[in-house]
């Protein structure tokens, strides 16, 4: 069975054992849930606002002044609406007193089974392993940023100051191979704790230099359509490409929909859980949008249509921020990497151990020996270094991983899902209705996915492995 994990842009992972401490007992035999309305939007602000704050600017370069913000808010919309789908999800049967789920997978399980647990866990595999080359990605650039700033504050703007980004890949890589043989490392409650101070610390830093840049000057040339053909890109084309690119960006940014059944399960009740997670993603969808239309708006009024991938990488003054800023994305990401894979590496080891008893660790403890979890730990974290050194492009993997969430994750299940718990007949109104939503998504997928694969294409012509500067 797949693992469940945190995910998206944000924080990654929050302790999700929101217990009072007492000893008393839920009637599932699990320590009391104390959660609330206002402990679970924490928990859905603090994952979702993280890395992928950092394109948003960008993608509404792409897209203009007409198209970004309803972009934007069309994506709260569905991702608000598949969030209330998947709350009424969390238990079988009765919504107030029907067996409960604990993991997005399990829900998956008890409504779906066969195949469709079998593509979840596809799909959540394809996220980790991607995610963890998008975070090596974004934290050695940000590395890199740091002593470019300098180097433009000490040696003047027109100095060479680019950086070789795969040195900085490497070295983030051998990091997270020592990181990754703590076998408990993601349980660590302060490993949380630092991500979301430093996901909000760098978002709200980027928002603030944006807004500072918008009022002094000097900014770039905003349009209503956003990049302009013959100006800012080569031909229609490249403009379409671009533009579903740009969706992959924004739906990157949303997705956090897997950890919603972990954060219901926090909630107490009555009332029940379902109507509370439905005020609790208002909340959370409602703030974050709002901080991504700040940013997004800001960083495109701040260097219009030529806005960089990551928006930190447009501002070199006042180069301590700066540098502060980029150090806390590398803080979040070197967390937020073992957050996010040692989840895979606890699943992958367990089905070894039953599967080869040899490889075992001894005293029948659960998991493998020492050797074994050395060895295959260092060549996975070695293969997701490789891939950030072959595949160096910001924007175009996070398309890719915002591609591969969203139509799946976000929409397909809780539509499937809701429809078979509420016994929707088939082709009636509202049958037909989820279905075309989901349809719908599905297309912006597939074009979002064909895009950044194709700006990885594009990226490719001039590229050569370990020389890539910024």
């Amino acid at each position: 069975m797949p693992p469940e994990q945190g995910m998206s842009g944000g924080a990654m992972d929050i302790d999700m054992q929101t217990h009072d401490g007492h000893g008393e007992l839920d009637d599932d035999g699990k320590e009391k849930r104390t959660g609330t309305v206002w402990t679970a939007a924490a928990h859905i602000i603090t994952a979702v606002i993280g890395s992928g704050v950092l394109s948003l600017a960008w993608a509404m370069a792409q897209l203009g002044w007409v198209a970004g913000p309803v972009i934007l808010l069309l994506f709260a919309a569905i991702t608000y609406y598949t969030c209330c789908l998947l709350s009424d999800c969390y238990r079988v049967g009765d919504p107030a007193t029907g067996k409960r789920n604990y993991t997005y997978t399990e829900a998956v399980e008890s409504y779906l089974g066969g195949w469709y647990v079998f593509f979840c866990g596809f799909c959540q595999y394809a996220n980790m392993f991607g995610t963890g080359i998008g975070y090596t990605i974004t934290a050695s650039a940000s590395a890199a940023a740091i002593l470019k700033s300098n180097c433009f504050h000490w040696h003047g703007h027109e100095a060479d100051c680019s950086q070789n980004t795969s040195t900085y890949i490497v070295a983030f890589g051998v990091v997270q191979v020592i990181f990754s043989q703590l076998p408990n490392f993601h349980e660590l409650w302060w490993l949380s704790v630092i991500a979301a101070v430093m996901s909000f610390s760098y978002a709200t830093i980027a928002v603030g230099l944006a807004l500072g840049q918008t009022i002094s000057g000097p900014t770039g040339k905003t349009t209503l359509y956003g990049a302009q053909v013959g100006v800012d890109v080569v031909d229609s084309t490249q403009k379409i490409w671009l533009t579903f690119q740009a969706l992959g960006n924004i739906a990157f940014a949303y997705s956090y929909t897997i950890i919603l059944i972990e954060i219901q399960d926090t909630l107490r009740s009555p009332p029940a859980e379902n109507k509370t997670m439905r005020q609790a993603s208002i909340l959370g969808v409602a703030t974050t949008t709002a901080f991504y239309m700040m940013c997004g708006c800001l960083g495109y009024a701040a260097f219009g249509n030529s806005a960089p991938g990551n928006i930190l990488a447009g501002f070199y003054e006042p180069y301590w921020l700066v540098d502060f800023a980029n150090v806390c994305i590398v803080l979040h990401l070197v967390g937020g990497f073992q957050v996010f894979l040692q989840p895979l590496f606890a699943a992958v080891e367990a089905g070894v151990a039953d599967q080869w008893p040899c490889a075992a660790a001894p005293g029948g403890g659960g998991g493998v020996n020492s050797v074994f979890r050395l060895v295959w730990r260092t060549l996975f974290v070695a293969l997701i270094t490789l891939g950030a050194v072959v595949l160096p492009f910001f924007n175009s993997i996070l398309g890719i991983l915002g591609s591969v969430a969203f139509w799946p994750l976000t929409v397909f299940f809780p539509v499937e899902m809701y429809i078979r718990q509420r016994e929707i007949p088939r082709f009636s109104g509202t049958w037909m209705a989820l279905e075309t939503l989901s349809f719908f998504c599905f297309l912006i997928t597939i074009a979002a996915g064909a895009a950044s694969v194709q700006g990885v294409r594009e990226s490719l012509k001039d590229y050569v492995p370990f020389q890539t500067r910024s």
